[in-house]
């Protein structure tokens, strides 16, 4: 499991470059672990996948979201949301980036045993 010292060195490394933490993905275990206000104003969802996402503008007509899965071993996939979307599309943007996440992680997990 992740230690909070490294959470916070991930969250203090997407905010030094422009980031914002904007929704907190946690599983029952990490849940139970980190919900003491590590996270600030951030959303924070129960998920079977432990991550951070971050946005930020990355065009005058689209942000940049970036899903960082909580391990030791970095991995992050980026989801780009166009301007003018509709809550709703935006949210199936991000679902289907963290839908992709957890297949990876899941994959991961099964060749490591």
């Amino acid at each position: 499991m992740i230690e909070r010292a490294a959470i916070e060195q991930i969250i203090a490394q997407y905010e030094k470059h422009g980031w914002s933490l904007r929704r907190v993905l946690l599983s029952k275990n990490l849940g139970n672990e980190f919900d003491d206000g590590l996270f600030g104003d951030a959303a924070s969802l129960p998920s079977e996948l432990d991550g951070l996402w971050f946005s930020r503008s990355s065009r005058p007509d689209s942000t940049a979201w970036e899903l960082r899965h909580l391990s030791d071993t970095p991995y992050a996939l980026v989801a780009g949301v166009p301007a003018g979307r509709a809550p709703a599309e935006a949210d199936l943007i991000l679902k289907e980036t963290e839908a992709r996440m957890l297949a990876v992680v899941q994959t991961r997990k099964t060749s490591a045993n």
